[in-house]
């Protein structure tokens, strides 16, 4: 009974040496972790302390919520004999694609496929109105919009511009966080730019960067293009996002990367402005569609050489290469080889800045273009008409060089000739039936089939005059080709 009385206090001593033990343990603990701070010199920030905010979490903070995800879906056919799912790979795509009609190997009756796309949108009003780009929801047949709180509507398209890749979403909802849309003609290079969207469909996303370049166009992204160009991250899915500056104000509607070969960023994004957003939207929401004015001309920007050749001294404006017929241009007396200097007192500084302006204005508006002719300048008034739905495009390259026209064989136009190049009657000139490609007319945009009607602004009716022409022409030289009906002026 003693020897189990000893056992039992042994026990007990051991049981409690076992607690004071543990108990030191995490006494030992905490003093270690203590005394880390001191040994490493670590400081830790108070608790009860608020963050100072010095970065641009306020202004994200302020933009985030007008920021929303756009899921559309496209019923399409499926190619006989192939599984949704390896039609669904990209390797296959590449190879049969789904552009220009039906898929390859589509039969008659084939099996729908679901195609789905993920793109963000910016709210734009409480009342429900979205902006985003057409090539998110084009050819959609159903768009739904998902905002922050993670709320899903149905979203109608009240109407899209292709022409700029604006199109408007409405969603039946109140008390939304509207954006406050800046004034983009006040941007300005360097400036923050902060892109929001939801890239690869990971979710809302915020980068970073500066405005690296304003009125970026001849990109062959849009019909009537004036980006901003900006370094900030853009990545498939931030399409139709928003482009915001330091005040969470929007500046623009993301829209495009350039990615040499990759889906993934490079360092070169563009947004299409918010004033010229903003415009497309209000005529979208007040007429069902988009107006804009016509001017009447094909107009070309005007490089050193073709400054040099019309005997001005810098090369601003936008050299008129053709008028339309029965056009306000052609009404109002302005003549091909006319340089368009002045839009109402406003400086125009190249052959896109005059189309933008134009295409911006209301048709049936007046103008008056200051113009350049034959060394004088004069002001003419011009009343402005309705773009016709198949407006006259052309494209043209404006290379100089320094050497005579070699490589370049032409010959006289006859009935038949003119006939086939599509050309009225009586159209005067030679018909070019060869460039040598690394000839510098080929360089200077010279096509096989154009033909030349003046050298050096003297008219050439055949090959004797071109022949004629070139025996006198100087280093540079300014050819006037017809090209498919329409004319335009080219250096070499």
């Amino acid at each position: 009974m003693r020897e189990s009385l000893e056992v039992k206090r042994r026990q007990a001593v051991v049981a409690a040496a076992l607690v004071i033990g543990i108990g030191g343990l995490g006494f030992a603990s905490a003093r270690h972790f203590t005394s880390a701070h001191a040994a490493f010199g670590l400081k830790l920030a108070d608790a009860n302390q608020t963050p100072s905010r010095t970065g641009f979490a306020p202004v994200v903070k302020k933009a985030l919520p007008s920021v929303v995800n756009i899921l559309s879906v496209k019923v399409t056919k499926e190619p006989a004999d192939f599984s949704g799912e390896l039609h669904d790979d990209e390797l296959f795509r590449q190879f049969f694609g789904r552009e220009g009609g039906e898929p390859f190997g589509v039969p008659p009756g084939a099996p729908q496929h679901r195609e789905k796309g993920l793109g963000s949108g910016v709210i734009v009003s409480p009342d429900g109105y979205i902006l985003t780009n057409n090539h998110v929801v084009d050819g959609a047949t159903e768009v739904r919009v998902v905002l922050g709180d993670k709320r899903e509507f149905n979203a109608k398209v009240v109407g899209t511009d292709p022409k700029t890749d604006i199109a408007v979403l409405k969603i039946d909802a109140t008390n939304l966080p509207a954006i406050t849309i800046a004034d983009s003609a006040k941007v300005e290079v360097g400036d923050y730019a902060i892109a929001i969207g939801n890239p690869f469909g990971v979710g809302k996303t915020v980068t970073m960067g500066i405005v690296s370049a304003k009125g970026r166009s001849h990109l062959g992204i849009e019909d009537y293009e004036d980006f901003i160009q900006t370094d900030a991250p853009i990545n498939p899915g931030n399409s139709g996002g928003a482009l915001v500056n330091d005040q969470g104000q929007l500046i623009g509607i993301n829209t495009a990367i350039i990615a040499h070969g990759s889906e993934g960023n490079q360092g070169i994004g563009f947004a299409i402005p918010a004033n010229l957003a903003r415009d497309v939207m209000e005529q979208i929401v007040k007429k069902g569609k988009v107006t804009r004015a016509y001017l009447g001309i094909v107009p070309q920007d005007v490089t050193p050489a073709v400054a040099k050749a019309f005997g001005r001294t810098d090369a601003r404006g936008a050299l008129v290469g053709d008028v339309s017929a029965d056009s306000p241009a052609q009404k109002a007396d302005i003549e091909r080889g006319d340089i368009i200097l002045e839009i109402n007192g406003r400086p125009v500084a190249d052959s896109n800045d005059l189309r933008m302006t134009i295409s911006m204005m209301a048709p049936d508006s007046s103008v008056n273009l200051k113009v350049v002719r034959g060394g004088a300048e004069r002001t003419v008034p011009v009343k402005l008409s309705e773009l016709p739905t198949t407006e006259a495009s052309m494209e043209s390259n404006h290379h100089g060089s320094s050497n005579v026209l070699s490589g370049v064989s032409v010959e006289n136009l006859n009935p038949e000739s003119t006939k086939e190049l599509g050309l009225p009657a009586g159209t005067q000139g030679v018909v070019v039936t060869d460039v040598r490609t690394s000839s510098p007319a080929a360089e200077a945009g010279l096509r096989r089939g154009d033909v030349i009607q003046e050298v050096n602004r003297t008219p050439v009716k055949n090959a004797s005059d071109f022949e004629r022409s070139l025996a006198n022409s100087k280093q540079e030289t300014l050819l006037l080709v017809n090209r498919n009906g329409s004319t335009l002026y080219l250096t070499v």
